[in-house]
């Protein structure tokens, strides 16, 4: 059975792939473990050189690689060229930064000598989603590459095509062949990779389920994890703030990438003195931005990434009207045959509905009202998830201290929406996941930290 590649916006098979076999992953394995003993031993500069090719290459072929966003997963194209660009400055970062993440750092002891050394692990499997084909990729790839690493990709099969340009695009920036490798397998066929001995530790970003699958199986074979997993990011507003920019804000994260981000802001908690304001002034922004062809110049919301996934996003939609919460805007589906979802907004949202507790991966807005500060930050935390959380206040240091000491997430951005920043660790706590990805943290996550003593 082969693995399939099916533009969004028109249901077209774009193109079917043939499924590796186990003698072909078997002999890729075994020359990935050796590139990767080479890679290691070359210095740092020259891996460096590696990744600003790596850059150049992906600006070079910018156009091409939205193109394909835009065809395997609907991305709209403006939101692809800005993807890639995304993607060069984290190889460039990496480049730029890695001699001080992993310099040595030296340790006072008894000894004549004593430091901690940062060590590569050996090859790294990448299991990897469709939301962000190439970004979630390079911010495995470029730390994990600059620190001596090797990579094997398993990336969601609808995007196969771009993970097969990744491939190419680290190929032509001339790191050695075998280094990284792109392995077209469907899902069944991860555990038996991390299972083998080439493969030293996992990294995964998808949803908790999967998470605690590949956890499991890391965890049996006693290899390093770092999981990044689902969220419902809350997005507080407290009544001192400016409500008009709030309001902005939080709409522009909640339809990024047509709302399929892990860290796009997924409960809307607001003060019920404004809320008259507040829910006009949502339907009012939601109900503005475009929809239609990714392929058009200005649109800003493309069709979902796959129609089951359109499908589930309705029917969590009508479960939460069903037990009480009010549809402001949209909350219909087309019969069209493409997978779009219009930019929905459902009010009285409380727990107990599939709007609050669940994560809803498309362009619906749920806003819930509350009625102090205390109550906010309660909403904020009743979740089983912990990536992202943003919150708006008149008072930047009243925001700072919640943000620092009482929001339970692993990003808390004040007075801005959540993202993440080839500078700033980015990870989560509870169910989305441990590990750090980015900033100096993420590099280290795939090394020895070894202990070096010397009498």
């Amino acid at each position: 059975m082969g693995i399939e590649s099916v533009n969004p916006a028109t249901g077209e098979l774009l193109q079917r792939y043939d499924e590796m076999k186990p003698g072909e992953i078997q002999a890729i394995l075994a020359r990935a473990e050796a590139a990767q003993r080479d890679w290691a031993a070359t210095d740092l500069p020259a891996r460096a050189r590696v990744l600003r090719a790596a850059a150049s290459r992906l600006r070079a072929r910018r156009e091409e690689l939205a193109a394909l966003m835009a065809r395997e997963m609907g991305k709209p194209l403006a939101a692809g060229d800005g993807e890639v660009e995304k993607c060069a400055w984290v190889c460039e970062f990496y480049a730029e930064k890695a001699r001080a993440f992993l310099s040595p750092e030296p340790v006072e002891t008894d000894a004549s000598k004593s430091y901690v050394s940062f060590e590569p692990l050996g090859v790294v499997l990448a299991v990897m989603p469709w939301n962000f084909p190439l970004w979630q990729v390079f911010r495995f790839a470029a730390p994990a590459l600059m620190a001596g690493n090797g990579g094997l990709l398993k990336h969601a099969s609808n995007v196969s095509g771009c993970a097969l340009a990744i491939e190419s695009v680290l190929r032509e920036a001339e790191l050695p062949e075998d280094v990284f490798r792109t392995l077209l397998v469907p899902g069944q066929g991860v555990a038996p990779l991390i299972e083998h001995p080439a493969v030293v530790a996992v990294t995964l970003t998808g949803s908790t389920p999967a998470g605690r699958a590949v956890a499991g199986k890391a965890g049996s074979c006693l290899k390093k994890s770092v999981l990044e997993l689902g969220g419902s990011d809350p997005f507080v507003v407290l009544e001192d703030a400016d409500l008009e920019a709030a309001v902005e804000s939080g709409v522009t994260s909640r339809l990024i990438n047509t709302g399929q981000s892990c860290i796009a802001a997924k409960r809307f908690i607001l003060p019920a003195s404004r809320r008259e304001q507040c829910e006009a002034l949502f339907v009012e922004k939601m109900r503005a931005r475009r929809t239609g062809d990714p392929f058009e110049e200005g649109v800003e919301l493309g069709p979902l990434a796959r129609r089951d996934l359109r499908d589930e996003l309705h029917e969590q939609v009508r479960r939460s009207v069903s037990r009480g919460a009010r549809c402001l805007l949209g909350g219909e589906t087309s019969e069209g045959r493409g997978a779009f979802y219009p930019p929905t907004v459902l009010t009285d949202v409380e727990p107990g509905m599939p709007a609050w507790d669940e994560e809803l991966f498309g362009p619906v807005a749920p806003l819930r009202f509350v009625e102090n500060e205390e109550e906010a930050i309660r909403a904020a935390n009743d979740t089983v998830f912990g990536l992202g959380a943003a919150i708006f206040t008149g008072d930047v240091e009243r925001g700072e201290r919640i943000a620092r000491e009482r929001l339970q997430a692993g990003c808390c951005f004040v007075n801005d929406f959540v993202r993440s920043d080839p500078r700033l660790p980015f990870g989560g706590v509870k169910e989305s996941g441990y590990g750090r990805e980015l900033g100096p943290f993420g590099i280290r996550e795939f090394v020895n930290v070894k202990t070096v003593y010397v009498a």
